[in-house]
C-alpha cells in the first residue's frame, strides 16, 4: 500500500490552546480549532494536528521541532517571541550550544537554531527531528513510507526532504539514550481510503499514525 507523509500529530491536554500557541509562533493559520496550517509561501505541506490527551507530558519526547533563524538577532527575536507566548527555557542536558532549547506551554521540547546554511530554504520550521539509534536505517524506512528522499547524510544524522524540495527536513538523529520513552509528537501518513486508522510503530518503536485517506 502506498503511503505519504501528511501531518504531524501532537497530543495535548488543551489542543485548541496549544494550536493557537504554535500558529502564533510560526505565523501559520489555525483551522477548525485544532489544526495549524502553513501559508502556501512557507512551503511546508504538513498540517500540525493537535489531538486530545488527558495525561500530561512526562519525560523527553522522541520527536521534536527545530525552528530556523537567519541571523543572531533573528534567533533572539524568535526566542523572545516564544517566551512571550508562553514557552519556557528547557535544560535537556545540552550544555553550552549555539541553539536555544525551549518547551511549549505543555512541555514539548523544541529548538530555535542559530543560522545554518543547510536551513536557508526551509522557511519557519527547519526540521522535524526523530531520536534514533540507527539514522540511516530509519531514514531508509521512512523514505519508503513517506515518499521523501534522502537529501543529506552524515554519521549521526540523516535527513529526508519532501519531493518539492521545500519545507522542513525530516531528520533522524543518533542518540545513545534508550528509546523506551513515549512521545507526544507523531508523524502521520495517509494511506488508502478504506484502510483502518491506527497507531503503528517504526522499526525502532517510535509511534506513528496511519490515516484512512487517499
Amino acid at each position: 500500500m502506498s503511503t505519504r507523509l501528511v501531518a504531524l500529530w501532537v497530543d495535548a491536554v488543551r489542543p485548541a490552546g496549544l494550536a493557537r500557541f504554535w500558529a502564533a509562533l510560526l505565523g501559520w493559520e489555525v483551522v477548525d480549532d485544532h489544526v495549524v496550517r502553513a501559508p502556501v509561501t512557507d512551503g511546508c505541506e504538513l498540517d500540525f494536528v493537535f489531538v486530545p490527551e488527558r495525561a500530561p507530558k512526562t519525560g523527553k519526547n522522541r520527536v521534536h521541532l527545530d525552528l530556523a533563524s537567519y541571523s543572531a538577532s533573528d534567533q533572539r527575536a524568535k526566542v523572545e517571541r516564544a517566551l512571550s507566548l508562553g514557552a519556557q527555557r528547557k535544560d535537556v542536558g545540552q550544555g553550552e550550544v549555539p541553539w536555544e532549547v525551549l518547551a511549549d506551554p505543555e512541555g514539548n521540547e523544541f529548538c530555535v537554531l542559530e543560522p545554518r546554511p543547510g536551513y536557508t530554504t526551509t522557511e519557519t520550521v527547519a526540521a522535524i527531528v526523530v531520536d534514533v539509534h540507527d539514522p540511516l536505517a530509519l531514514a531508509s524506512f521512512w523514505s519508503g513510507q513517506s515518499g521523501w528522499r534522502i537529501g543529506a547524510r552524515q554519521e549521526v544524522v540523516v535527513g529526508l526532504r519532501a519531493p518539492t524540495g521545500r519545507g522542513p527536513w525530516l531528520e533522524f538523529l543518533h542518540t545513545p539514550d534508550p528509546l523506551d520513552r513515549p512521545t507526544r509528537l507523531r508523524l502521520a501518513l495517509a494511506g488508502a481510503p478504506d484502510a483502518p486508522e491506527r497507531v503503528k510503530t517504526d522499526p525502532e518503536g517510535t509511534e506513528f499514525v496511519l490515516l484512512n485517506q487517499g
